[in-house]
Protein backbone atom coordinates (compact mmCIF):
# COMPACT_ATOMS: atom_id res chain seq x y z
CA UNK A 1 0.00 0.00 0.00
CA UNK A 2 1.58 3.24 -0.91
CA UNK A 3 -0.12 6.12 1.34
CA UNK A 4 0.28 10.22 1.05
CA UNK A 5 1.89 10.50 4.77
CA UNK A 6 4.97 11.49 4.76
CA UNK A 7 6.19 10.70 7.63
CA UNK A 8 6.49 6.54 8.31
CA UNK A 9 8.77 5.37 11.15
CA UNK A 10 9.54 1.40 12.12
CA UNK A 11 9.49 1.02 15.53
CA UNK A 12 8.44 -1.55 18.30
CA UNK A 13 5.18 -1.66 20.73
CA UNK A 14 7.18 -1.35 24.27
CA UNK A 15 3.79 -0.99 26.12
CA UNK A 16 0.21 -1.33 25.67
CA UNK A 17 -1.98 0.96 28.54
CA UNK A 18 -5.50 -0.14 28.00
CA UNK A 19 -8.29 2.54 28.90
CA UNK A 20 -12.19 2.53 28.90
CA UNK A 21 -11.76 3.16 24.71
CA UNK A 22 -8.78 4.26 23.83
CA UNK A 23 -5.28 3.11 24.71
CA UNK A 24 -1.80 4.40 24.41
CA UNK A 25 1.12 2.93 22.69
CA UNK A 26 4.66 3.45 23.52
CA UNK A 27 6.91 2.68 20.56
CA UNK A 28 10.22 2.68 20.38
CA UNK A 29 11.63 3.75 16.54
CA UNK A 30 14.41 1.94 14.92
CA UNK A 31 16.32 5.74 16.07
CA UNK A 32 16.31 4.97 19.47
CA UNK A 33 13.80 7.74 20.55
CA UNK A 34 9.99 6.96 21.62
CA UNK A 35 6.93 7.68 19.96
CA UNK A 36 3.13 7.43 22.09
CA UNK A 37 -0.05 6.86 19.97
CA UNK A 38 -3.22 7.05 21.31
CA UNK A 39 -5.60 4.76 19.42
CA UNK A 40 -8.84 2.85 19.77
CA UNK A 41 -8.89 -0.17 21.54
CA UNK A 42 -10.57 -1.74 18.25
CA UNK A 43 -7.39 -0.81 16.53
CA UNK A 44 -5.26 -2.44 19.16
CA UNK A 45 -7.27 -5.61 18.99
CA UNK A 46 -7.79 -5.37 15.10
CA UNK A 47 -3.66 -4.90 14.29
CA UNK A 48 -2.57 -7.49 17.48
CA UNK A 49 -0.47 -5.47 19.01
CA UNK A 50 1.48 -6.09 22.33
CA UNK A 51 5.02 -5.61 23.67
CA UNK A 52 7.58 -6.58 20.76
CA UNK A 53 5.19 -6.32 18.09
CA UNK A 54 6.93 -4.44 14.75
CA UNK A 55 4.97 -1.27 13.63
CA UNK A 56 5.36 1.78 11.49
CA UNK A 57 4.35 5.03 12.90
CA UNK A 58 2.35 7.16 10.55
CA UNK A 59 1.92 11.13 11.16
CA UNK A 60 1.05 13.32 8.59
CA UNK A 61 2.73 16.46 7.87
CA UNK A 62 0.35 18.74 9.20
CA UNK A 63 0.45 17.06 12.44
CA UNK A 64 3.78 18.05 12.90
CA UNK A 65 4.57 21.19 14.77
CA UNK A 66 8.06 22.86 15.40
CA UNK A 67 9.51 24.29 18.30
CA UNK A 68 13.90 25.82 18.18
CA UNK A 69 13.88 24.43 21.96
CA UNK A 70 12.18 21.59 24.10
CA UNK A 71 8.92 22.76 25.66
CA UNK A 72 8.19 21.99 29.29
CA UNK A 73 4.34 22.61 30.58
CA UNK A 74 2.92 21.14 27.36
CA UNK A 75 0.37 17.85 26.90
CA UNK A 76 2.06 16.67 23.60
CA UNK A 77 3.92 14.05 24.87
CA UNK A 78 5.90 13.60 21.43
CA UNK A 79 8.79 15.80 21.82
CA UNK A 80 11.59 14.33 19.05
CA UNK A 81 14.76 16.66 18.41
CA UNK A 82 16.02 17.18 14.95
CA UNK A 83 17.78 19.36 12.84
CA UNK A 84 16.77 20.86 9.84
CA UNK A 85 17.59 19.83 6.31
CA UNK A 86 15.69 21.16 4.22
CA UNK A 87 13.00 24.26 3.85
CA UNK A 88 11.06 25.37 0.87
CA UNK A 89 8.77 28.26 1.59
CA UNK A 90 5.77 29.28 -0.77
CA UNK A 91 3.10 32.48 -0.71
CA UNK A 92 1.24 30.70 2.46
CA UNK A 93 2.91 27.61 3.60
CA UNK A 94 6.15 26.30 4.26
CA UNK A 95 7.63 22.58 4.02
CA UNK A 96 10.07 21.41 6.33
CA UNK A 97 12.63 18.66 6.58
CA UNK A 98 13.91 17.09 9.82
CA UNK A 99 16.45 14.83 10.45
CA UNK A 100 15.95 13.06 13.63
CA UNK A 101 18.24 10.16 14.92
CA UNK A 102 17.26 7.30 12.39
CA UNK A 103 14.82 8.71 10.35
CA UNK A 104 13.54 11.90 8.89
CA UNK A 105 10.07 13.97 9.36
CA UNK A 106 8.85 16.39 7.19
CA UNK A 107 6.42 19.16 8.51
CA UNK A 108 3.97 21.60 6.64
CA UNK A 109 3.81 25.39 8.86
CA UNK A 110 2.95 28.52 7.67
CA UNK A 111 5.49 29.95 5.64
CA UNK A 112 5.30 33.00 8.12
CA UNK A 113 6.09 30.37 11.38
CA UNK A 114 9.07 29.31 9.03
CA UNK A 115 10.45 32.89 9.10
CA UNK A 116 9.52 33.93 13.07
CA UNK A 117 11.47 30.84 13.82
CA UNK A 118 14.60 31.73 11.67
CA UNK A 119 14.70 28.00 9.96
CA UNK A 120 17.22 27.15 7.66
CA UNK A 121 19.33 24.40 6.99
CA UNK A 122 20.89 23.55 10.12
CA UNK A 123 18.39 25.00 12.50
CA UNK A 124 18.25 22.58 16.05
CA UNK A 125 14.39 21.71 16.45
CA UNK A 126 12.27 19.68 18.22
CA UNK A 127 9.16 17.96 16.52
CA UNK A 128 5.74 18.52 18.55
CA UNK A 129 3.43 15.58 17.69
CA UNK A 130 0.31 14.84 19.73
CA UNK A 131 -0.45 11.47 20.44
CA UNK A 132 -3.93 11.32 19.26
CA UNK A 133 -2.46 12.33 15.93
CA UNK A 134 0.15 8.87 15.61
CA UNK A 135 -1.48 6.33 13.47
CA UNK A 136 -0.10 2.75 13.58
CA UNK A 137 0.09 0.06 10.92
CA UNK A 138 1.69 -3.52 11.60
CA UNK A 139 4.59 -4.74 9.81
Amino acid sequence: MILSIRNQLPGTVTTVTRGEAMATVKIRLDGGQDLTAAITLDAVEDLGLAQGSAVRALVKSTEVSLATAPVRGLSIRNQLPGTVTAVATGAAMATVKIAVEGGEFTSAITADSATDLALAVGTPVVALIKSTEVSLAKE
